[in-house]
């Protein structure tokens, strides 16, 4: 058996934009519903929901019955053992946050990577070997990894060009929301000086060829990025769309 390829790296190393959409309700249930929807990757999170580590393996499980849609998992913390646990589970795409130096950067691809290259630990019976099946996973399994940097701070953007260099890195995703807090407009996101920020990490990583990605729940905001040049957009949270439908219904009640 051949180790599966990642969809969502390759489609970013083509320059395909792939639309995404963000999923904090744990279970399998409704990360199986958005995979269905059509979206090209769903982001599983373990940063801001009460979704643990534990729970990303169903949530893996049932976005892998809609081939056409890539499972993104964002760990808690830039943490070499979740990063074990969660790539032994059969994610191929971490999204890290809060990352601000290259060394942190370096960090994180040494947890991606065995020995001797970096420091993740190898476990030959799990969901991302196939349980033992894939031939010589330990030694093909990077090709198909795909480590996605998280930017979301004044100093992270000032070290932009270095932590997106960083041997391993295949791509950045800048968050609106903690920069918006560090540059000193918290919560506001559609600020002038943020935007300008945003866009600016935006050219900086296209002349770098690194693909860079966002999450806005405005879709004008959301259209604007992607004209910009965003390789990975995601344009919705499930919860924050359940919350809106729910007041909605109850207001025209």
């Amino acid at each position: 058996m051949k180790n599966p390829t990642n969809t969502f790296k390759a489609a970013l190393k083509a320059g395909q934009h792939q639309l995404g959409i963000w999923n904090t309700i744990g279970g399998n249930t409704v990360p199986e519903m958005l995979a269905g929807a059509g979206f090209d990757w769903v982001l599983v999170d373990c940063e801001h929901s009460a979704v643990e580590t534990i729970d990303v393996q169903p949530a893996l499980q049932a976005i892998a019955g809609y081939p056409g849609t890539a499972a993104v998992v964002r760990p808690a913390a830039n943490d070499p053992v979740l990063f074990k646990r969660l790539l032994d589970m059969g994610a191929q795409s971490l999204l890290v946050p809060y990352i601000e130096t290259a060394e942190k950067a370096a960090e994180a691809v040494a947890a991606m990577r065995y020995g001797p290259r970096g420091i993740r630990g190898m476990a030959g019976v799990t969901r991302a070997t196939r349980y033992g099946r894939v031939e010589n996973y330990f030694t093909t399994v990077e090709e198909e990894l795909c480590l996605i940097l998280q930017i979301e701070t004044a100093r992270g953007m000032d070290n932009l060009d270095a932590i997106a260099s960083t041997d391993g890195v295949d791509a950045i995703f800048i968050g609106p929301a903690d920069l918006s807090a560090s540059m000193g407009f918290p919560g506001q996101t559609s600020h002038p000086d943020v935007v300008a920020k945003i866009d600016e990490a935006i050219a900086r990583l296209a002349a770098l060829g690194v693909p860079s990605g966002i999450l806005t729940l405005d879709p004008g905001q959301g259209q604007r990025y992607i004209d910009k040049g965003t390789g990975f957009t995601a344009v919705g949270v499930d919860l924050a769309l359940l919350a809106g439908s729910v007041s909605r219904l109850r207001d025209a009640f």
